[in-house]
């Protein structure tokens, strides 16, 4: 059990959720190549990037089991458990969502219409941002351990919480803007075609939620 624990948590217990959230930013950006095969058409690829994303997912999920059924019951830190477990869950949805919106489109084998595919690149690109951001703030928990949840880490991590803020808030306006564009061309679709293309708007648009809930979760670690 002690040679378990020394894998799983190194010499910190915040590791752990700095590895899982290498993971899940990576997951988060096979969408970037993903969704540039779906725009091009090309089959092969975007069957690839999908096998790419199941995988990453897979390695996040089986991580994150890892990390709760192993994390110690005390830790001696300033902080609870159970804080770092729900931040762990939520850098977890974001992993989740990129799997989810990746099955949505190979199942139906969707394209993305050409009046609005660069928007939607666009669009796209915001999310992986989001994502980046939340990876770039976790990150800091192991020096943010090290000094003991004070002084000026705290208000590096809590800089990097309202950049992610704003992330998200200006994330929110292109998933508005991508839904009106669709919105102007939806008559021209298949009616099947637009219900699922709101849908993976909204599921690639929860990336950044997600994200953005991941800096609410460290905001708690800093109360």
């Amino acid at each position: 059990m002690a040679n378990m624990l020394a894998n799983i948590f190194g010499s910190s217990p915040v590791e752990p959720l700095e590895k899982h959230i290498d993971i899940v930013y990576r997951c988060a950006k096979s969408l970037r190549p993903f969704f540039a095969a779906v725009i091009e058409g090309d089959e092969t690829r975007m069957a690839e990037c999908r096998s790419q994303i199941e995988a990453l997912e897979n390695e996040a999920d089986d991580l994150k089991k890892k990390i709760r059924t192993h994390m110690p019951k005390s830790l001696f830190m300033p902080v609870p458990r159970e804080d770092l477990l729900g931040l762990l869950l939520v850098q977890d949805k974001i992993a989740n969502r990129a799997k989810d919106v990746s099955g949505v489109v190979i199942g139906r084998n969707m394209r993305i219409p050409e009046p609005i595919a660069e928007e939607f690149r666009d669009f796209v690109e915001s999310n992986i941002d989001a994502a980046k951001q939340a990876r770039k703030s976790v990150r800091e928990l192991d020096e943010l351990f090290t000094v003991g949840f004070k002084g000026a880490e705290v208000d590096l991590i809590s800089e990097l919480i309202e950049e992610l803020d704003q992330m998200e808030t200006e994330t929110d306006k292109k998933q508005t803007e991508i839904r009106s564009a669709l919105f102007k061309i939806e008559k021209t679709l298949d009616p099947v075609d637009a219900v699922f293309l709101y849908e993976v708007i909204q599921l690639v648009g929860e990336i950044s939620d997600m994200a953005e809930r991941v800096g609410r979760r460290l905001e708690l670690l800093l109360s």
